[in-house]
């Protein structure tokens, strides 16, 4: 069983940089995206990418994969500590891990997963965002949240502090799953039901991501755009893959990339 995955990020019409961060292998996917101004979002989703590609080949176990989040979140945290102006910074994450026998989903912030099931579309992740509590609390009505003026205010993400929280849960892995992972560049302004329709629509994992980000720019979208495809296929994972990266894990530490990483 493998992860056979489309990656595609855009810095969209309106933002100098792309903050978001996202990244591929046989055996996992994710999406960063950045926040705390200037250019230290994109160091912040940058640095967590850079951190979980080198988990190479199927989990262990989930916690196998908190341990490796809470060192990608303590990197964070050791770049304030050297540059006090980046203080502050932070970043969402939500990804995608396959162990021998499961599948892992692990969520902070407001970047979403779904999946495609059987033709049935569904969030498999609840924003951590002050608009959500709001959802929660029923003072505001489910269908008015993406539209809400304070939607981009969020209550959780990787911020390099030792209460960061990140909720991790193991779930089936199911050979014809599609997953789609995605920032709040897609969703704060492509309806669930249009991007449910591309995915429907189209085969092929990278070409179903660029349509959904293409949605997004043509919606407007003041954000930036990332969207990642995730097939579950029972292919034969090659262990020595090159990941693939993109956005702000594409531009922030060329040697990295120089040394065997490939960029979408």
């Amino acid at each position: 069983m493998r992860i056979n995955a489309g990656v595609r990020s855009d810095v969209g019409s309106y933002r100098a940089v792309n903050q978001d961060a996202a990244f591929s292998t046989p055996f996992a996917a994710a999406v960063a995206d950045g926040v705390g101004g200037g250019p230290s979002g994109d160091l912040a989703s940058a640095a967590i990418v850079h951190k979980l590609i080198t988990l190479r080949g199927a989990l262990p176990s989930a916690e196998n994969l908190v341990e490796r989040l809470r060192a990608a979140n303590w990197d964070i945290g050791a770049h304030v500590r050297r540059d006090a102006a980046l203080a502050g910074m932070a970043s969402t994450l939500t990804g995608v891990w396959l162990t021998a026998d499961d599948l892992v989903l692990a969520h902070t912030g407001d970047s979403r997963a779904y999946l495609l099931r059987s033709g049935r579309f569904t969030r498999q992740t609840r924003d951590d965002s002050y608009v959500q509590a709001l959802v929660d609390r029923g003072l505001v009505r489910p269908e008015d949240a993406w539209t809400h003026p304070r939607r981009n205010i969020i209550t959780a993400s990787f911020g390099g502090h030792d209460d960061d929280t990140i909720r991790v849960e193991t779930r089936d892995a199911v050979i014809g799953d599609r997953w789609f992972l995605c920032s709040d560049g897609v969703t704060d302004y492509v309806p669930e039901e249009a991007i449910a329709a591309l995915l429907v629509g189209i085969t092929d994992p990278a070409t179903a991501a660029q349509a959904v980000v293409d949605l997004a720019i043509e919606a407007c979208s003041r954000d930036n755009v990332t969207a990642v495809v995730c097939d579950i296929d029972a292919g034969t994972p090659d262990a020595d893959a090159v990941p693939v990266i993109a956005g702000a894990a594409a531009q922030r530490w060329p040697e990295v990339i120089e040394a065997g990483l490939a960029s979408a």
